[in-house]
């Protein structure tokens, strides 16, 4: 079974900086895309950012120009730098990619666990 453990989540201040990590492990031939997605406390899950693999990322509207989402293809890794951050961005942050375990198998999506990001004074 494909497993995808995020990394990163802290405390941080407003203005602050940090990066996420999401490796994922297991049964993998082919990544097709990797995604970070958050829900604030109660609030609905929404997406963040999006690779697909030697794509042009993708980002919510909310994020664009202080996130930034990157993929180091040899460690199957996905990470997101978040910088000038806001209280706003407090939320779980979860992982998901659609991968595919072999040459004949078809893709399934996959989620993490999903790491805390708090932003505040």
């Amino acid at each position: 079974q494909v497993r995808l453990v995020e990394s990163g989540g802290a405390l941080v201040q407003p203005g602050g900086s940090l990066r996420l990590s999401c490796a994922a492990s297991g049964s993998i031939h082919r990544i097709v895309t990797m995604a970070w997605y958050r829900q604030p406390p109660g609030k609905e899950r929404e997406s963040v950012a999006s690779i697909v693999t030697d794509g042009i990322p993708n980002y919510a509207d909310s994020v664009k120009g202080r996130f930034a989402i990157s993929k180091d293809n040899a460690k199957n890794t996905v990470y997101l730098q978040m910088n000038s951050l806001k209280p706003d961005d407090t939320a779980v942050y979860y992982c998901w990619s659609l991968i595919s375990e072999s040459w004949t198998s078809g893709y399934k999506d996959y989620w993490g666990q999903g790491t805390q990001v708090t932003v505040s004074s």
